[in-house]
């Protein structure tokens, strides 16, 4: 046979298909085709929810042992949970028991020093809720802004409070909006009491601790202050009423070669974020006046020259 009639064509076990340049185009255009088609006119949406479909029950099968070691790990926290709350909250029952039984017994003791005393009562404190709308610009100070105003009744000098504590005072009032100093801005001062002691003393803001503390000034190295102790108001201002919680004592510097200790109070209130705030009237505006003296003149002197 002569070599030119020769089949050179591979045996067809060993034959190929399209080129791989060949596939890589057809898929890709196909690919493309589909997607530009699902998004024009969803023709993949249907079956997607069919097989969304058929496939939510094998799902569901392999999503319960997941769920039921959730479950159970969930049951267990929130029983230990559950019985620390419990704990806690029969803690603190028996705590405010005692604390409401100590209370009656002193209200009733102080009933009954004041009418032995005849002593006048506490004065009676008219107030204002009041909501913060915004800070103040300048950002060298610590003030708020407070919709109520002098069209509200609101003063100069009216202790703001919120539902922890005294949060500052009026310094500014507009005929709609009043401006108010907290109590760590380094212009503010404010008389307080150690309740424990009963040694007064004044609080003023501290600007070294980052815009947020207290500090009591001019106490001697060897006062009777510990870490802990609440300081009220003490009421001899005439500003605040007394006994309304001011500040904690946080951290005490005893240094030998200063005469005073550097004493760091954290406030009651919420300083960095209050919402809602009561305006409370100054106490001064309700003590009574000081009664006019009508002393006789004094008579002259023997030998004054007439």
């Amino acid at each position: 046979m002569p070599l030119g009639t020769l089949d050179r064509s591979p045996p067809p076990f060993f034959k190929q298909g399209p080129s791989a340049l060949s596939k890589l185009m057809f898929f890709s255009t196909l690919s493309l085709f589909l997607m530009v088609a699902d998004a024009r006119f969803h023709v993949t949406e249907p079956v997607r929810a069919v097989l969304a479909t058929a496939l939510y029950p094998v799902q569901w099968l392999a999503l319960q042992p997941v769920h039921a070691v959730r479950n159970v790990s969930e049951y267990f926290t929130g029983l230990s949970q559950a019985q620390a709350n419990s704990r806690e909250a029969s803690k603190k029952l028996a705590l405010q028991s005692l604390r409401a039984s100590q209370v009656e017994q002193l209200t009733q003791e102080n009933s009954r020093l004041r009418k032995l005393l005849d002593l006048r009562e506490h004065l009676a404190t008219s107030v204002m809720a009041a909501e913060v709308l915004y800070d103040a610009a300048d950002p060298y100070t610590r003030k708020v802004i407070i919709d109520k105003g002098l069209a509200q009744g609101v003063e100069v000098g009216s202790p703001i409070l919120d539902e922890s504590g005294v949060l500052g005072q009026v310094t500014l009032v507009h005929p709609l909006v009043s401006e108010v100093t907290l109590l760590v801005d380094r212009e503010l001062s404010i008389p307080v009491l150690n309740m424990r002691t009963g040694a007064r003393s004044v609080a003023y803001g501290d600007p070294a601790a980052a815009g947020s503390g207290l500090e009591l000034r001019f106490m001697g190295s060897n006062s009777d202050v510990q870490e802990g102790d609440l300081l009220t108001t003490s009421g001899i201002d005439g500003v605040y009423p007394p006994g309304l919680p001011v500040a904690k004592i946080s951290r005490i510097e005893r240094r030998a070669e200063s005469a005073f200790a550097k004493i760091y109070c954290t406030p009651q209130a919420l300083v960095t974020g209050a919402r809602h705030v009561m305006v409370v009237k100054p106490v001064g505006n309700q003590i009574p006046p000081r009664p006019v003296s009508n002393a006789p003149a004094a008579p002259p002197k023997r030998g004054a020259a007439k």
